[in-house]
């Protein structure tokens, strides 16, 4: 077998995948196999970062998903258990936010501030900006638990819900989807609630300038005014600069704002600097109105980004702040 013309004749000395291999360097122009094993490290020295920064996320969501094993474990050596108690899931959840806590502190050096502004006792509202993955807010849940003893319920969106296998992280996390009566419901039986207005939008079509996307989303102020609660601002410094998407692409965000696919990929997974930071709280105001307390909020947030956050955020930048120290008065 025999290449010539770009064709590969039957010939006894040379197999077919040999013949192959030599219209393969021709049409790459490669004289010899040292120069075709040169054209493959260049080849990996290029897409190998590529393929990394996309790889990462699905670390969080094998992390995710480890946790949920443990829960099933946790459940099945503690069974005869739950009919004596009400709160089995106690030592799951410790579990779990030293296993978060753990990896906020060894990959993102995560920091926290303004804590205390988040009650001992009794219900509040927080409300934050999303980041392409809300891991921030996994470290924020942790640290409650932690620091606190204390659950904060979460508002998720719908699709988190139709995750196979995530029912039971929700479950003991105490993740709703809403409607507004439900969370409404939490806060007036004394639990925190947290929920990012921005949503799934927020998460997916926000970028590194850091543009706070509500829309005119005023559920959340009706929900605190309703259960008259207070209202605490939160943010996390570099949360873009962790994971990002590629949400500037119109065809995806077509996809997204006409039929509600969030068909966006996410890469990243950056070991950059993470700081949450926590408002004051904005107290409950009989006088004020749901579409007044969703803009007093929103300029509550922004005022915190505009303080923590360089605008527009760089990763670079963000990883050479795991080395800056940075006072605690901050």
């Amino acid at each position: 077998m025999q290449a010539h013309n770009g064709s590969c004749d039957i010939a006894p000395s040379l197999s077919y995948l040999t013949c192959l291999m030599e219209l393969l360097l021709d049409w790459l122009e490669l004289d010899n196999l040292e120069d075709y094993l040169n054209y493959l490290d260049y080849l990996m020295w290029v897409f190998t970062p590529l393929i990394i920064v996309f790889i990462l996320p699905f670390i969080i969501v094998i992390f995710l998903y480890l946790s949920i094993l443990f829960l099933h474990v946790y459940k099945r050596k503690n069974e005869l258990k739950e009919a004596y108690s009400n709160s089995i899931w106690d030592g799951a959840r410790k579990t779990l936010a030293t296993l978060w806590d753990g990896h906020a502190t060894i990959w993102h050096g995560y920091e926290i501030y303004g804590l205390e502004k988040v009650p001992e006792s009794g219900p509040a509202l927080i409300v934050y900006y999303h980041g392409a993955l809300p891991i921030d807010y996994y470290y924020f849940v942790a640290k409650v638990i932690l620091l606190k003893g204390r659950t904060c319920h979460s508002v998720g969106d719908h699709f988190l819900f139709k995750i196979p296998g995530f029912k039971p992280l929700l479950e003991v996390f105490s993740v709703i989807h809403g409607p507004q009566e439900e969370c409404v419901k939490a806060l007036k039986n004394g639990h925190l609630l947290a929920i990012s207005p921005g949503g799934v939008r927020e998460a997916l079509f926000s970028d590194e300038s850091y543009i706070i996307m509500w829309g005119n989303r005023t559920g959340f102020a009706q929900v605190a005014i309703d259960a008259q609660v207070s209202i605490i601002p939160m943010f996390t410094q570099n949360v873009r600069e962790g994971f990002r998407s590629l949400g500037f692409l119109r065809i995806l965000r077509w996809l997204y704002e006409r039929y509600k696919i969030p068909l966006v990929p996410v890469y990243g997974g950056f070991p950059v600097k993470f700081r949450t930071y926590l408002g004051d709280p904005i107290p409950y105001d009989p006088n004020t109105t749901a579409d007044e307390l969703a803009e007093k909020t929103k300029d509550a947030l922004q005022s915190l980004i505009d303080r923590h956050q360089r605008i527009p955020g760089n990763i670079f930048r963000a990883l050479l702040e795991r080395f800056q120290w940075r006072a605690k008065e901050e």
